[in-house]
């Protein structure tokens, strides 16, 4: 007789090694992975959603390891408060496992789930797997969350030991997984790639990235190359700087844990200041987890009943990337076409949005939410909040970025510009930064007919900005 399985719930950890819920499970005994589309967070996303085919893509490649051990990943669709007591009554399993989430919807569903499970006689535990530190692991002297990185940071790095980030092992052997033909016929799955219906999963040509825990493992095997530069490129759209490892850790395709150990273990200046871009993400994820009320309203009091003067025809503008300011666009664009967008210019869209088209944060962050591959409700909010001084930041309202500067230093020679924005690929490397100030431009192009002209003037739309943070 087979023992009864202990289920492993997936959900933002999709990948085989160093995985804390796992290696929990295991030694309870043999391990039944699980995953659950749920409507919930499918309704109302294009056919062509970049992260439901990243999703398929990366439980494919576990699947097919798990097939190889003889196991199998259950993969169900529907409510999960429905679908994981059916399956844990169906396959005989008495306890479940899964990593922990921060965001205020997961909270509310994992509560509920417990609760279920436990009725039904399954022991449920939860165990901390996509951050270092956690929920009230890191507070201030006075028992407080932190809302200002900069001491979060040193708190941080001063509880840090090498028992934060040790890896979880995964035992990768058959004995340590339920058989697959033990299971009940219904969950056994069939041959075809995993897909979700309605949805484009199986097409992953709009990927421009590679995809599941061997895409991760390529991707940090090139950035550990280049780690050491991290700092004097990372802000540089056009340059390879960046680890381009966002959306692998947003679905848990890489252990965090491993990113800060190959930050340590390399220790250069580059590697230090990604450690420090690490620290953001779970500044964030524990901001949010305290301040649940950010996901919907400005973190500061004081701009929570400002009156947004932006037009609606400047946002749709804004979402297609036809403002007038090239690198604005060429971000804009870069978006839409690839569910990316360099972090430089996140803050630069962002800023723009707010500060010069004086249009609620919220309605960025919403269309951020809709198109970005890496989408994580802390990192965004927080990141939207940042750009529109309303959330966690010791820095005052009236820093606003001036779009045509941070082109032309960032983005000098505007090879960036031109590959997004091709409709100026003609333009010489002043021009482009700002085509309604040339003094001449070629006779083939016209502005106004080939490209925009500015939809807003940054300057005066600076004075009101001000003005309307500043009342």
């Amino acid at each position: 007789m087979n023992p009864s399985p202990v289920l492993c719930w997936l959900r933002r950890d999709l990948r085989l090694s160093d995985h804390a819920t796992l290696s929990r499970a295991q030694q309870c005994g043999p391990v039944l992975a699980v995953f659950v589309f749920d409507p919930a967070l499918l309704t109302g996303l294009p056919a062509n959603d970049k992260r439901v085919a990243f999703i398929c893509a990366a439980l494919d490649e576990i699947r097919t390891r798990l097939r190889a051990l003889g196991s199998e990943l259950v993969v169900s669709y529907g409510d999960p408060q429905q679908q994981l007591p059916c399956i844990a009554q169906d396959c005989g399993a008495r306890q479940l496992f899964f990593a922990r989430d921060y965001e205020p919807m997961a909270l509310a569903r994992d509560a509920a789930i417990t609760q279920i499970l436990e009725t039904q006689g399954v022991t449920v535990e939860a165990v901390k797997d996509q951050v270092v530190f956690e929920q009230d692991e890191l507070l201030s002297k006075a028992g407080q969350p932190y809302t200002v990185f900069t001491p979060y940071a040193r708190a941080w790095r001063a509880q840090l030991t090498p028992a934060s980030y040790a890896a979880w092992p995964v035992k990768l052997e058959s004995r340590y997984f339920a058989a697959r033909d033990s299971l009940p016929a219904q969950w056994r799955g069939d041959e075809k790639p995993i897909a979700v219906p309605g949805f484009a999963n199986a097409n992953l040509a709009a990927l421009t990235i590679q995809t599941g825990e061997r895409g991760a493992r390529a991707l940090l095997q090139d950035f550990a190359t280049r780690i050491a530069r991290y700092g004097e490129l990372r802000d540089y759209p056009a340059r390879k700087g960046v680890s381009y490892l966002s959306a692998h850790l947003r679905f848990g395709t890489v252990s965090i844990r491993e990113l800060v150990r190959l930050a340590l273990e390399d220790g250069s200046a580059g590697a230090m200041v990604w450690l420090n871009e690490l620290i953001w993400r779970e500044f964030y994820q524990q901001w949010l987890w305290h301040f649940p009320e950010a996901e919907q309203t400005s973190f500061k009091p004081a701009y929570r009943n400002l009156v947004w003067p932006g037009e609606d025809s400047h946002f749709d503008a804004w979402c297609a990337g036809q403002t007038g300011y090239p690198l604005v666009d060429a971000a804009m664009r870069q978006l839409k076409l690839s569910g990316y967008m360099h972090n430089r210019l996140r803050m630069v869209a962002a800023s723009f949005l707010v500060k010069d088209l004086l249009i609620d944060w919220q309605r960025g962050e919403r269309y951020f939410a809709s198109q970005l591959l890496d989408y994580d409700m802390a990192a965004n909010c927080g990141g939207w909040q940042w750009a529109a001084s309303t959330g966690c930041d010791a820095q005052p309202w009236f820093r606003i970025f001036n779009p045509v500067t941070q082109s032309q230093k960032f983005d000098a020679d505007g090879h960036f510009i031109r590959r997004y924005v091709p409709e100026l690929a003609v333009l010489d490397n002043k021009a482009i930064h700002a085509p309604w100030l040339a003094k001449t431009l070629p006779e083939t192009f016209l502005l106004g007919r080939d490209y925009p002209a500015p939809i807003v003037e940054h300057a005066s739309q600076r004075e009101k900005a001000l003005a309307l943070f500043g009342r």
